[in-house]
């Protein structure tokens, strides 16, 4: 709370006591857990004086100083840009890409990092040496041993009420610290160590996970979230004047309404955007399903939604068993790359990638070291560069399908443009002028008239922050564009990433029936909303119910609309059902 001030600058001074005392389950919890093995050592200890017992309290306790201290800084600084405590996520980001996941900061900042990681864990040590492991004088066998082991067992094993969390039904969890309606008191009680080592705990045993209801009930209630087949084939309204376009997917990084003027946003930034949402077809209330790139990549591409507790990239053992569009288009007749200045290993991503379909993947090493000049890899202008030269110097196998994913607008937002003060909104208008040159250039070829341009963010991120409403957190644009769509429009149906699938296969004449949670935004006879997850809640938005559950807290947090609560037994089996389909892949 004091790290964040700005944050928490309306907070009284009797908050940060209120936050401590009902923080303190988890603090006595975690406590616990660390308290195990010295109590096990202590009893050790009424047997034999042996130095041996010394040392491994001297480094237990020297290591247990190093793991909170990385995991409280790690915290701190992750904090700011996620919006939510820590978890095991950043463990698979790490692993997958070192350079990437740090990517978003600069060296000063992972410098002071680690410097306050240091800090702290010899504080932490200097406190447990001077209390715990210091012997004033050297310790006495004691006279009774069978009596002070036992007395010493029995206060060990009553550590299992503070790590259980009492003597009631459930077990210790977040929700146990989850007091207030603002948000932000939640997660300013959450300790992060328990926070990490409960998502550990919990990245397997999907068909555990998320238990709502009776599993008879969920598939009743999912039965009538799926995709349903149209009453006429006319019913649904074809946007395109061809079933065979080629198709350029352009997926932006972190991208949101808030940067648009269409939808009521910033004015002067993605001001490309919002030229094509008038020139293509415009989806008006449209929800990114997670919060991350790979969870974002999985919607969109194989219409799977994001999951709370995991991400599917982890597992390519699963990923090889989804749908996806590229693999559909293929068995029709297109040919398949992908563009992205960055390292598409991140994330597992490659792997997805090819098992996917995707025949040619161009990423950071495709590209000399002179262009590499973004932490992330190419800059988003050198990128584009790239996909034209490529188009207009070798021919093009039609139909064909391209996804080009941007990075420059995201963290640390370092870009060679500067049309606007701000550093971010700066990074997003770089962004935006990258796919607006590259737009005006495609239509100088003659592949123009026949091709498709879906623009859709991987995720909202970044801009505005903090978002109170999680509503907000998740409104995204999708616009589809090009000589290939009939006329411009606007289409107002809920819908969220997972549903481009079944709505663009659709629009081709292809089947989609695998693609279990995408469901066609142009079908009348369809069920339409908006779904998505982060780590601590889902939501589930229609015209008459915009509802979000808060998962670690089990509480309604938002629920507005004239049918309130209509969404929230719905939302919880989409999301068993989606756990159910996880433990299955």
């Amino acid at each position: 709370m004091v790290y964040y001030h700005d944050l928490y600058a309306d907070v009284s001074f009797g908050d940060y006591f209120s936050v401590m005392w009902h923080g303190l389950p988890l603090d006595l919890s975690l406590a616990g857990y660390l308290t195990a093995i010295p109590g096990l050592i202590l009893i050790a200890s009424a047997w034999t004086d042996s130095s041996i017992l010394r040392r491994i309290r001297q480094v237990y306790f020297g290591l247990i100083a190093f793991v909170m201290a990385c995991i409280f800084i790690v915290d701190l600084g992750l904090y700011g840009f996620w919006g939510f405590r820590l978890d095991a996520t950043p463990i698979f980001y790490f692993f997958s890409s070192p350079k990437d996941a740090i990517a978003s900061v600069s060296f000063w900042f992972v410098l002071l990092g680690i410097l306050a990681m240091l800090v702290y864990a010899a504080v932490l040590y200097s406190i447990f040496y001077i209390v715990l492991i210091r012997e004033r004088k050297p310790l006495k066998i004691p006279y009774r041993r069978q009596n002070v082991s036992f007395a010493l067992l029995l206060l060990t094993a009553a550590l299992f009420i503070p790590i259980r969390g009492g003597f009631t039904v459930s077990t210790m969890n977040l929700s146990k610290v989850y007091y207030s309606q603002d948000q932000r008191m939640n997660h300013a009680a959450i300790n992060p160590a328990f926070s990490f080592m409960y998502s550990a705990t919990h990245q397997n045993n999907f068909e555990k996970q998320y238990r709502f209801m009776d599993p008879q009930k969920a598939d009743e209630l999912f039965a009538e979230m799926v995709d349903k087949p149209a009453v006429t084939a006319d019913s649904i309204p074809q946007l395109l004047n061809t079933q065979r376009p080629n198709i350029i997917f352009i997926i932006l990084e972190s991208f949101s309404t808030h940067l648009m003027e269409t939808f009521g946003g910033h004015p002067n930034v993605a001001v490309n955007m919002d030229k094509f949402a008038k020139e293509g077809i415009l989806f008006s209330n449209f929800y990114a399903s997670s919060f991350r790139t790979d969870r974002g990549l999985a919607s969109i591409i194989s219409g799977y939604p994001g999951q709370p507790s995991t991400s599917i990239m982890k597992y390519p053992e699963k990923t090889d068993k989804l749908p996806s569009i590229p693999r559909s288009l293929r068995n029709a007749g297109y040919s398949l790359e992908y563009y992205y200045g960055g390292d598409a290993d991140f994330t597992n991503m490659r792997s997805y990638l090819v098992s996917s379909g995707i025949e040619r993947i161009v990423c950071d090493k495709d590209f000399p070291l002179s262009e590499r000049t973004g932490k992330w890899g190419a800059q988003d202008h050198v990128l584009f560069q790239r996909l034209m030269k490529d188009i207009k110097e070798e021919k093009q196998q039609e139909p064909f399908l391209k996804l080009v994913q941007t990075s420059s607008s995201h963290e640390p937002f370092e870009v060679p443009f500067h049309r606007l003060d701000d550093k971010i909104l700066n990074a997003f208008a770089y962004a935006d002028s990258c796919v607006g040159d590259f737009v005006e250039q495609y239509k100088e070829t003659q592949l123009w008239k026949n091709t498709l341009f879906v623009l859709v963010p991987d995720h909202q991120g970044a801009y505005p922050y903090p978002i109170e409403n999680p509503l907000d957190g998740q409104t995204i644009p999708l616009i589809l564009l090009g000589g290939a769509i009939k006329e411009p429009r606007v289409i107002d149906t809920y819908a969220s990433q997972i549903d481009i699938a079944a709505t663009l296969l659709a629009q081709l004449g292809l089947p989609h029936d695998d693609f279990t949670f995408s469901k066609n935004i142009l079908n009348p006879s369809s069920p339409h909303f908006g779904y998505f997850t982060r780590p601590n809640f889902f939501g589930m938005v229609t015209p008459e119910n915009q509802l979000v559950y808060n998962l670690d807290a089990n509480t309604v947090q938002l629920d507005e609309g004239p049918e309130k609560g209509a969404n929230l037994e719905k939302g919880k089996a989409f999301l068993q059902k989606l756990y159910d389909d996880l433990a299955k892949r």
